[in-house]
């Protein structure tokens, strides 16, 4: 599946413990990345300081869904299960 533009649930939803340029402590579970833009596009992206977490997710539809909507609630709820 292709990662669907402007959706940005997996720059929102989940924790992130590795350090991001203007997060250098990661972020909390449901707290919006610095590096996400008003668009929701990840100003890190293909930059060689994006966290490696970020680099090695992968859309799937189990993970994301059919809609952005769905993505967060679906990724929250894995966020909160582990």
């Amino acid at each position: 599946m292709e990662c669907r533009l402007g959706c940005g649930a997996c720059c929102i939803a989940p924790s992130i413990s590795s350090s991001i340029p203007g997060m250098p402590l990661g972020k909390p579970a449901g707290v919006r990345c610095v590096q996400l833009d008003e668009n929701n596009l990840c100003r890190l992206f293909g930059d060689k300081t994006r966290p490696k977490v970020c680099l090695d997710f992968k859309p799937t539809e189990d993970v994301c869904g059919k809609t952005n909507d769905e993505a967060m609630k679906i990724i929250s709820y894995l966020e909160g299960a582990t």
